[in-house]
């Protein structure tokens, strides 16, 4: 527990202070956010501002991360490494797409093809390695079994255990990048999302069955650890929305956005709750969601939208809500849908008792 709270904290005090030295260096050099034309036009004042905010997130996590085991004198986990590197994976096709779009001056970088061949790529190694490094009780980081709200009896063997892998990571990171669209409403969300981990990885730790010889005990490998990592995240977000709020000094980025939405599936795969997912990140979903209802309407109907625009969010800018007013209304959605996880969580394990 200590390690939770000495991660969380870190995180906190480096992304809060790491942020304002970036923005200063990005300003220096001009880096700044290249705005679509086609998007809201209350967007195009936020032309210029300092973005891939999302190294910071990084850093800072990886930092306090190492520091809180280094401190409380407990080995690193070989789970939590490798959602680090599923999330340093995602963040350096998320930066390759930053500095594109950057050094082009437009607000197009990678092709889509592209960017979701490196995001398979990074997912496929993450899932490949996961089920590897067995520990004492036999267990791996990854199971070759659905998960629900714990693991299932369903066995899908190798080649579908990564498809689903590689279906979760791409969903989760490209959800998280389209929520990325307004000021915090992605790093608020996420914490959300990294704090009901945390609840989780404690719950599964406490409930292990290499501890606790309970009726439907967790056989996962490093909840506790997972927990930690979940705290170091969560901290990260909060240290960077300080600065990310509306108005805006810098943005995420999507190497912030497709790191986050990798660390967010990566540790829904470690923790055996993959479909609850669903409702952990429940507003990346239905942000998703619209995007998929608009494109798939406009393609079947000839030219017709939904929607006023895609991603929501942009929606409701153009029906003239205000920015803060969206975010705020969000983020409950998030919370409301977190809770309801955490219901469904909790409540698995008290029917089974």
């Amino acid at each position: 527990m200590k390690g939770i709270i000495l991660g969380g904290s870190l995180s906190t005090l480096l992304s809060f202070l790491f942020t304002p030295m970036l923005i200063r260096a990005l300003a220096r050099k001009g880096i700044g956010q290249m705005i679509r034309d086609d998007g809201p036009q209350t967007h195009h004042v936020k032309s210029g501002t300092p973005t891939m905010g999302g190294i910071v997130l990084i850093l800072s996590s990886f930092i306090a991360y190492f520091v809180s085991h280094l401190v409380t004198g407990v080995g690193v986990s070989v789970s939590a490494l490798l959602v680090l590197g599923l999330m340093a994976g995602l963040g350096f096709v998320g930066l390759l797409d930053d500095w594109l779009k950057i050094s082009k001056k437009q607000s197009l970088g990678l092709r889509a093809k592209q960017k979701l061949i490196g995001q398979a790529i990074m997912a496929i190694g993450f899932g490949f390695a996961g089920l590897h490094f067995k520990d004492t009780y036999g267990l791996t980081p990854i199971s070759t079994h659905l998960s629900t709200v714990r693991e299932t009896g369903i066995a899908l063997g190798l080649v579908l255990v990564l498809i689903w892998i590689v279906f979760l990571v791409l969903g989760t990171s490209n959800g998280v990048n389209l929520t990325d669209g307004l000021d915090g409403l992605a790093s608020g969300a996420a914490i959300l999302a990294f704090l009901a981990f945390i609840m989780i990885g404690v719950w599964e730790f406490k409930q292990s069955c290499a501890l606790a010889l309970v009726p439907q005990c967790y056989e996962v490998r490093d909840p506790l650890d997972m927990a930690v990592l979940a705290a170091c995240l969560a901290g990260a977000c909060a240290g960077f929305l300080w600065w990310n709020a509306s108005p805006a000094r810098i943005f995420m980025g999507d190497v912030g956005s497709l790191a986050l939405g990798g660390a967010v599936s990566g540790m829904a795969i470690v923790l055996r709750t993959e479909m609850l997912l669903a409702l952990l990140g429940g507003l990346f979903v239905i942000i998703t969601l619209s995007v998929i209802i608009q494109t798939g309407y406009f393609k079947l109907s000839g030219g017709k939208r939904v929607f006023k625009m895609a991603p929501l969010q942009h929606h409701f800018e153009l029906m003239g809500w205000g920015e803060v007013t969206i975010v705020i209304r969000f983020w409950i959605i998030a919370g409301l849908s977190v809770a309801a996880g955490l219901g469904l969580f909790y409540g698995q394990w008290v029917v089974s008792q």
